[in-house]
């Protein structure tokens, strides 16, 4: 063989070794991070008698039938997604748990979590769990004081998510005051629901109260005044109240948003036109990632997705929405970021 070819095998020996040692990281790396503002530690049945599935980006909601209660046509249309690939949730809750935690992991993701499982997932999910605390206004609601020493142990980093929507009270009623107090007291963020609920809300037991009118961010106006270091975000971004929106953040700068559900269970198109508006009026360092995932883990994946793909949005400001808002928000150290980084 001579001296020629021997070169050139060598040659591919290397190009063949090299390509084998990116493709091999690209395997390995860990995918840059990402913070959902709104995740729950629900259970298995939070939409329906498992397994429910949801169309993502494609939700063909349910549709009126005076002779059929509304609570049967919606948990008919959660058992039968109208779609042909719908992202179905678990039957139990230990495999909503287990998957859930998966995808964080594989993800690279740290969740903003509520719910009646908190506590096994933070053990089960580690630093991966961020502890919020789940909050509404009914006649079993904790005092005041019984939030304040839960929140003075430094547990919950986050006080939400707050309900009081479903249950037709705005933020600024006077039985939440005490509460709003405490918070700003103690520096701890609020996750408020102004936003959609499910369709039809009003015709569940229970929600009664709901009113669409709610949805504005304007609700949260008189809370941003009376406790103005109080970090606040709205979850679900106030949808589809998109002009209130836009003046709630020119003139609070305290006040963020979430995408929450609208990122999968609108139509993408109205998703996007929803958060493109938000970008070009200049608040895009203002909108953070959630995925408000209740029983459906794949539902995190598809509301990343729709971030990811869109087009109007530059890379570093799809990292803004994943990651950065919320890292400045939740105000992470930079050894907490590099740690994420890692």
């Amino acid at each position: 063989m001579s001296n020629g070819l021997n070169l050139k095998l060598i040659g591919c020996i290397i190009s063949i070794a090299f390509l084998s040692n990116a493709l091999f990281a690209q395997q390995t790396e860990r995918p840059l991070p990402i913070i959902d503002m709104h995740l729950h530690a629900s259970t298995a049945d939070a939409n329906g008698p498992p397994p429910t599935g949801i169309c993502p980006g494609k939700p063909n909601f349910p549709l009126f039938d005076s002779n059929q209660r509304w609570l049967e046509t919606f948990v008919d249309w959660a058992m039968n997604p109208p779609c042909e690939n719908p992202v179905w949730g678990p039957e139990t809750d230990q495999e909503l748990m287990e998957q859930t935690l998966e995808i964080l992991n594989r993800r690279n993701i740290f969740g903003v979590t509520s719910g009646p499982f908190l506590n096994e997932y933070k053990q089960a999910g580690e630093d991966r769990i961020i502890p919020s605390y789940f909050f509404g206004l009914r006649d079993n609601a904790p005092t005041p004081e019984q939030v304040r020493e839960e929140l003075s142990t430094g547990y919950y980093k986050v006080f939400g998510e707050v309900t009081i929507q479903y249950e037709g009270k705005s933020p600024d009623h006077p039985q939440f005051a005490p509460y709003l107090e405490i918070l700003e007291e103690l520096d701890i963020p609020l996750g408020i629901h102004i936003g959609t609920g499910p369709p039809g809300s009003p015709h569940f037991p229970g929600f009664q109260n709901y009113r669409a009118r709610m949805h504005s961010p304007l609700e949260i106006e008189e809370v941003a005044i009376k406790h103005p270091t109080l970090r606040i975000y709205l979850m679900h971004a106030g949808w589809p109240m998109l002009d209130d929106l836009l003046a709630v953040l020119y003139v609070y700068p305290q006040v963020y948003v979430d995408v929450g559900i609208i990122s999968y269970a609108l139509p993408r198109e109205e998703f996007h036109y929803y958060i493109r508006r938000v970008v070009n009026a200049g608040f895009g360092n203002r909108i953070m990632f959630g995925s408000d995932q209740m029983n459906w883990p794949g539902a995190i994946e598809a509301a990343i997705e729709a971030i990811e793909l869109a087009d109007f949005l530059t890379f570093d400001q799809k990292r803004d929405i994943l990651y950065n808002n919320a890292a400045r928000f939740l105000r992470l150290t930079e050894e907490e970021i590099a740690l994420h980084h890692q």
